[in-house]
């Protein structure tokens, strides 16, 4: 049975006046959904207001899930430490998960350590696994965001454009690897999609961004 991780009660998002408003809806376990919508209509403002990072102008976002680890984001931009190598960024999802204070280049416990690497090695990274960050390509970066987020194992993963820089080959692989992710584990998976046919290949449900609301549509 499916459980609720967040409600969004009419909820607007925006800074000075709303991009989207009045949205009522919510995420649950073991569902992926995709955000649909041209550029600049409020899909990112939008996930980051779920995630916490923007107040709402209206409404409120009930986060189900715990405060440590309980939420991943994978921005844009990545938000990876360049010149940490792959290993240590892909730790930083380990340690949010962790109810035990680590300080930033303590080891890890085996058990963790061992998450880690798996995380890398699912998404064909191993072999840049002491590479930092910087040397990277785009896609290979993109990589790093996903293992970091597979090895925190979150209850809600908030992505923006993560399959951004990756060729169409790739785009499965690593597709595969978080809806795999979301079954097994009973997380969700919310991201904002500009290719609607990778979105529709995907999610269960899928939020249309059009004229200031959010509509929902068949996959």
């Amino acid at each position: 049975m499916p459980k609720e991780l967040a409600k969004l009660d009419h909820l607007a998002v925006g800074y000075d006046k709303p991009l989207i408003s009045d949205i009522t809806t919510s995420i649950n376990s073991g569902e992926i959904i995709a955000i649909l919508g041209p550029s600049g209509i409020g899909k990112t403002t939008l996930i980051r207001t779920i995630s916490g990072l923007i107040a709402p102008i209206e409404g409120s976002v009930e986060r189900l899930v715990p405060k440590r680890g309980g939420l991943g984001y994978i921005p844009q931009r990545l938000g990876l430490v360049r010149h940490m190598s792959v290993k240590a960024n892909v730790e930083l999802g380990a340690r949010c998960r962790t109810s035990i204070w680590y300080p930033a280049f303590a080891p890890l416990p085996r058990q963790l350590r061992n998450e880690v690497e798996e995380a890398i090695e699912k998404l064909g990274i191993i072999e840049h696994l002491n590479d930092p960050v910087r040397i990277l390509s785009g896609g290979q970066q993109r990589r790093v965001a996903t293992a970091r987020a597979l090895a925190q194992k979150p209850q809600i993963i908030l992505a923006d454009e993560f399959l951004g820089e990756l060729d169409d080959d790739n785009v499965e692989i690593v597709l595969h690897i978080v809806k795999e992710m979301v079954r097994k584990q009973g997380c969700a998976l919310v991201m904002v999609e500009h290719h609607e046919e990778v979105a529709r290949s995907i999610a269960d449900r899928i939020w249309l961004i059009e004229d200031g609301k959010l509509k929902e549509v068949e996959p």
